[in-house]
């Protein structure tokens, strides 16, 4: 019993030591009264007024135009219309105009070019007064009048633009473009990336069924809205085997190799966009007029009269001329050791003793001289000697070097993890 009794003691005691404790620290706390230091505390309920400072939210030349416009007017420039066709169709007088233009160089000039296809938009207060004018220049870019309390300003807004990288790949089962397509590139991805490797790779005669090509490229973002495709970063065409890669160099806008070597060469593999290709390389080929067993030294492309036909190199134009076999054809010297020939046309564009630049349009893709059909024949030689262009080693552009070259190197190993990561990412 008397050891019932003690831990009954004992407990009595642990909870008069806490009630103490308990005690001091309420009395160390602060009175409320103290805290609200007289102020009165708010209810539930009753409202109560809050203080604005309405100077801070307000300005003498501040535009607050914004928040009254109540409805937008949007116009696009037909052919023929001007600035004060435009006012009239909105009921705007010639005198606001006139008082507009006069206000500055800026509003003068964005208000009296306008050419067809611009978009111009009216906005207007609960009065049917006009507050707001903007011409919208570009994805970026829209040239904004505005009403304050001290009359019209004009002002350029500009959004950011901001870019993100994506990718695609395919494989060839009819033809390139249809591969490109696709696989969700545009036109003009298409003919870029033909145009990376246009020096290796003849598109016209080279692409089989199988090859493939994978490419990492930039995506233009403004507000969180894609309004365009950038620049191909990097990109890899494997071509009956051989696999080509080509990384972009941001210091020179150009495409290099993994060694730093350029893509680009002293040579297209064509002078022709990609088309049908009616005869190859062929030394012993029958003649399609005599019958005989007669060198082609050359290649023909067939494709539709007029269709365009490209230098393959800088140089100057050895002969512009015309004659019953060739028709009309230029001959292009582009050193000692290097001629290049086009054959047929249906109108040359360059003069004998001319300088040309790669790329450059010397006539068109025609049917003159002796032939059964509208082709180009196109010859390449060597020292004289012809060679087959789509496979003989063209004479490298400038590469890279010293630092130039191994910054490129190590930047273009990251752009190549970079496509293999977002291959596996989305494919």
């Amino acid at each position: 019993m008397s050891s019932i009794f003690t831990r009954i003691s004992s407990i009595h005691k642990i909870f008069i030591f806490f009630l103490l404790l308990l005690v001091i620290i309420i009395s160390f706390l602060p009175n409320p009264k103290e805290l609200s230091q007289g102020k009165k505390n708010y209810e539930i309920g009753p409202l109560y007024p809050i203080k604005i400072n309405t100077e801070a939210l307000s300005s003498s030349n501040a535009s607050i135009q914004s928040s009254k416009i109540l409805r937008w007017n949007k116009h696009t420039i037909g052919s023929g219309e001007n600035t004060a066709v435009l006012f009239q169709r909105h009921s705007l007088s010639s005198r606001l105009l006139h008082e507009l233009i006069n206000i500055n160089s800026d509003i003068k000039s964005q208000l009296t070019k306008l050419r067809p296809g611009d978009i111009m938009e009216f906005g207007f207060d609960e009065n049917n007064n006009l507050v707001k004018i903007r011409r919208i220049l570009n994805a970026l870019e829209t040239f904004v009048v505005y009403k304050t309390n001290s009359g019209f300003r004009s002002k350029f807004n500009k959004k950011a633009l901001h870019f993100q990288y994506n990718y695609k790949e395919a494989k060839i089962t009819s033809n390139f473009w249809n591969a490109g397509i696709n696989a969700g590139l545009t036109g003009n991805q298409i003919i870029d990336l033909a145009g990376i490797f246009s020096w290796d790779i003849d598109f016209a005669l080279d692409i089989r069924k199988g090859d493939q090509f994978k490419i990492l490229y930039q995506e233009q973002i403004v507000e969180g809205e894609i309004i365009g495709r950038g620049h191909i970063i990097a990109a890899i065409f494997v071509n009956q085997g051989d696999t080509f890669t080509a990384i972009l160099d941001n210091e020179s806008g150009q495409y290099y190799n993994l060694d730093g070597d350029a893509m680009k060469k002293a040579f297209l593999r064509s002078p022709i966009d990609f088309r049908c290709v009616t005869s190859n390389f062929n030394p012993h080929r029958l003649h399609p007029i005599t019958g005989k067993v007669e060198p082609h030294r050359g290649t023909d492309y067939s494709a539709p009269i007029g269709t365009p036909i490209w230098a393959a190199g800088d140089g100057v134009v050895q002969k512009s001329s015309y004659n019953n076999l060739n028709g009309h054809y230029v001959f292009i010297r582009h050193n000692y050791d290097y001629i290049t020939k086009y054959l047929h046309m249906e109108r040359r564009m360059v003069k004998t003793g001319q300088r040309v630049k790669q790329g450059q349009i010397i006539g068109t893709l025609g049917g003159t001289g002796r032939v059964t059909g509208p082709h180009l024949h196109y010859e390449f030689l060597f020292k004289g000697i012809h060679q087959n262009a789509r496979t003989v080693k063209l004479p490298q552009s400038q590469s890279l070097k010293d630092k130039a070259k191994i910054a490129f190197i190590a930047n273009a190993k990251i752009l190549l993890k970079k496509l293999e990561h977002y291959s596996k990412l989305l494919y």
